[in-house]
């Protein structure tokens, strides 16, 4: 059997940065944000060759081991057949290893690019097989929902496993909500990263079914006030399932949650850390940025309501 026929013309895929949890939605929320990643794809006669510019420049693998490229083998296979040769280039802006969805964007990335130069990539790999392969190899759907839809996305799986953990694949479903575009998001990055898989490690294996509840009425009053509501964001972004245990991993954002928090700012960590999430108005923007002390880099970001885009190579 024939694989599949390739497009000579180079690709582009923009991917947002995003943030997951926001306070009590754990593993289920995401929340698209103006910072992007763009990489270029073109297909080859033969061999790999990667270029990176930007973040992770000095760091990441220029061959198979880079996630990019894992991501896009990943979709040629359920596409049919891998090309004889890659171009691949990466401008990076989202921080890694701070809470910002940089794997996440890195994966969407790979696949988007993969289908778009396949002939019929799109039709073989709709959206939904998009999200399924995408939180397949991620490991879990709420920071790649956001990325590939864009918007507030609530993302959840059908499959279970044997502790009653979500388990990502082809149970991985999402759905995106405009978030009301009075809401202004303000991320706290600090200089140090922390591994996702250290923030994990904290977690316990069971919590209080009192803190359970808590989080299921704030998790369903956050629907409300990033939407229609947002004077009700502090109360809505309450959490009590994950942050508190992760704090010895990153001190000084829990700190910096708090301090937020008793001045009236709806302020989370930005999925696993430690990069804190603010979400105020346009009123109060420019106070919330001065909370920044040494060691902290501030920034106003947009709402992103895209997710990845195929742009011209030329914007």
């Amino acid at each position: 059997m024939a694989g599949p026929a390739f497009r000579a013309a180079a690709v582009r895929v923009r991917v947002p940065a995003t943030s997951a949890n926001l306070g009590p939605g754990f593993d289920a929320f995401g929340l698209g944000l103006g910072l992007y990643d763009d990489i270029v794809v073109r297909v080859a006669e033969a061999g790999l060759h990667v270029d990176i510019a930007g973040e992770g420049a000095e760091t990441l693998a220029r061959d198979e081991r880079h996630l990019v490229v894992r991501s896009m083998r990943a979709a040629f296979d359920r596409l049919g057949g891998q090309p004889r040769g890659l171009e691949v280039v990466c401008a990076n802006r989202i921080p890694h290893g701070r809470g910002l969805g940089s794997s996440s964007a890195a994966i969407v990335a790979g696949i988007m690019a993969a289908r778009a130069v396949t002939v019929g990539g799109t039709e073989t790999l709709d959206q939904a097989a998009t999200l399924a392969l995408a939180s397949e190899l991620e490991g879990h759907p709420d920071n790649v929902a956001a990325c590939l839809l864009g918007g507030f996305t609530i993302a959840w799986t059908d499959a279970f496993d044997g502790d009653g953990v979500q388990t990502a694949g082809a149970g991985a479903h999402a759905v995106t909500l405009a978030p009301n575009p009075d809401v202004v998001p303000v991320v706290f990055i600090p200089s140090n990263p922390v591994l996702t898989e250290v923030a994990r490690g904290l977690l316990p294996a069971t919590v209080p079914h009192a803190d359970a509840a808590a989080n299921v009425g704030r998790a369903a009053l956050l629907v409300e006030a990033i939407t229609r509501r947002p004077e009700l964001l502090l109360a809505a972004t309450e959490d009590r399932l994950h942050q508190d245990y992760r704090t010895p991993a990153m001190p000084q954002s829990a700190a910096l949650v708090a301090g937020l928090r008793a001045e009236g700012v709806a302020a989370v960590i930005s999925g696993a850390g430690p990069t804190v999430l603010a979400l105020t108005d346009e009123s109060a923007a420019d106070k919330v940025l001065s909370f920044a002390g040494e060691g902290w880099a501030a920034h106003r970001l947009a709402l992103d309501t895209e997710g990845a885009v195929i742009l011209p190579l030329s914007q």
